[in-house]
């Protein structure tokens, strides 16, 4: 008797454990993979954040509501439909196209790259799930311009919506730094293409924080930003906030109809027609400049995710992290 009894209280344990194993799935879980940190949330797949293998670290892919993939998949994945240009969109990324002189938005000849350094802190929670690392920009000639201190903050909502903050400090360690004058950057998206609004799948809209809607947001200055389209047949959308904290509040957007969704305070010469330089900011040796923005994953369009009420929850906030 006592075998089978044994087998008997053996699985009784593992039915109390199922209870405990399904909890422990709740919350934001970040495990290392090669050469990415793989990001679930409630048990759910949602991204990973990729630090080897390209000129500058970037997240992909980006699951919102039903599982949907929200950014384009090339150049990460080849698949049917999908534009092959701006090679160096891969799908959210921070990058800026004059750092001293260096282009650190392309991936041509003559750009910079944005080196992982180390991780600071990996931590997952039942709440909030944080990377926080360390990382040198770098010239072609391997002279190091800048180091940035990245921190991604990945939020558990209790729903189907998608929360990321984005936090970056730019550190003048080397010497002074410019912030050229340029459209090229900077907290960056690129779009699923049918959630474009021109192309040949695409069948989406862009709407920004002053009721200004498609092809007009493009250089134009606005709180938020909220593109959104249809994904296999459901409408989702992906908004940007800008915090006031951010330098040059409210930014100018670099949004594109193509699928481009970009937050940029320093195109001024290409946004508003001002003199080459305009745009410039310096930040003196030993010194440093930090952005902050939330990247909002939801259903429906911009009524309907109410981006607009929850943007003025965001600015309330503080990182809790």
């Amino acid at each position: 008797m006592k075998s089978p009894m044994r087998h008997l209280l053996i699985g009784v344990l593992c039915l109390l454990a199922l209870p405990v194993l399904a909890k422990d799935m709740t919350g934001v879980q970040i495990t290392k993979g090669e050469g990415k940190l793989n990001i679930t949330v409630d048990g759910a797949p949602f991204s990973a954040y990729h630090f080897e293998g390209a000129p500058r670290p970037y997240l992909y892919p980006l699951l919102g509501p039903n599982q949907l993939a929200m950014t384009r998949n090339w150049p990460m994945k080849d698949v049917p439909n999908e534009e092959h240009d701006h090679p160096h969109h891969r799908s959210l990324w921070f990058a800026f196209g004059s750092v001293n002189g260096v282009d650190f938005w392309s991936d041509g000849a003559k750009s910079g790259k944005t080196i992982h350094d180390k991780f600071l802190t990996v931590e997952s929670d039942k709440k909030i799930g944080v990377i926080k690392s360390l990382n040198n920009w770098v010239s072609l000639e391997g002279k190091k311009i800048c180091t940035d201190v990245r921190t991604i903050r990945i939020h558990s909502t209790g729903s189907e919506e998608r929360i990321v903050d984005f936090e970056i400090t730019l550190n003048a360690s080397e010497g002074d730094i410019t912030f050229g004058d340029t459209k090229e950057g900077m907290m960056a998206l690129r779009l699923a293409e049918t959630m474009r609004v021109k192309g040949k799948v695409a069948q989406g809209h862009i709407r920004n924080s002053e009721g200004v809607i498609d092809g007009d947001t493009w250089g134009k200055r606005a709180k938020w930003c909220d593109y959104y389209g249809p994904v296999e047949g459901k409408t989702v959308g992906v908004a940007m906030f800008d915090n006031p904290k951010n330098p040059r509040f409210p930014t100018w957007w670099h949004v594109r109809d193509y699928g481009l969704f970009a937050a940029n305070p320093f195109g001024l010469h290409d946004f508003e027609k001002q003199p080459a330089g305009a745009g410039d900011m310096r930040i003196p040796a030993g010194g440093s400049i930090t952005f902050r923005y939330r990247i909002l994953l939801h259903s429906g369009d911009t009524d309907h995710a109410k981006v607009a009420e929850k943007y003025e929850a965001y600015i309330k906030e503080t990182p809790s992290k």
